[in-house]
């Protein structure tokens, strides 16, 4: 039994590591591009409306998959964002997602 509870547990959590970034992080590297004209600048403000610009290295998976996809639908608005995630299909955005999950945080990113 005990064993049992052991293989559920590890079967759970393998299954979970990769739903966080079931995406193909070298696909979501190309993809990401446009991205970082802006999130990866360091202090970056937008003008209007001014706001901070986050940084995406480092931040979760699902994060960045849940705000793409409402982006998208239009449940998140923001001009830009909704613009660039308009033209995104869920691959796109599990690669992204894969890519930025795991990019630096400073927005450093080489080819």
């Amino acid at each position: 039994m005990k064993a049992l509870r052991w293989a559920t547990f590890a079967v759970i959590a393998l299954w979970s590591a990769q739903g966080v970034a079931a995406g193909d992080s070298e696909a979501g590297r190309d993809k990401s591009e446009t991205c970082f004209g802006c999130h990866g600048i360091p202090g970056y403000n937008n003008v209007y409306p001014t706001y901070r610009v986050p940084k995406l290295g480092g931040q979760s998976a699902e994060y960045i998959v849940t705000a793409l996809k409402a982006y998208r639908s239009g449940e998140r608005q923001h001009p830009t964002m909704g613009a660039q995630a308009s033209s995104m299909s869920d691959e796109d955005i599990q690669d992204i997602a894969a890519f930025l999950s795991t990019a630096p945080a400073d927005g450093a990113v080489g080819k």
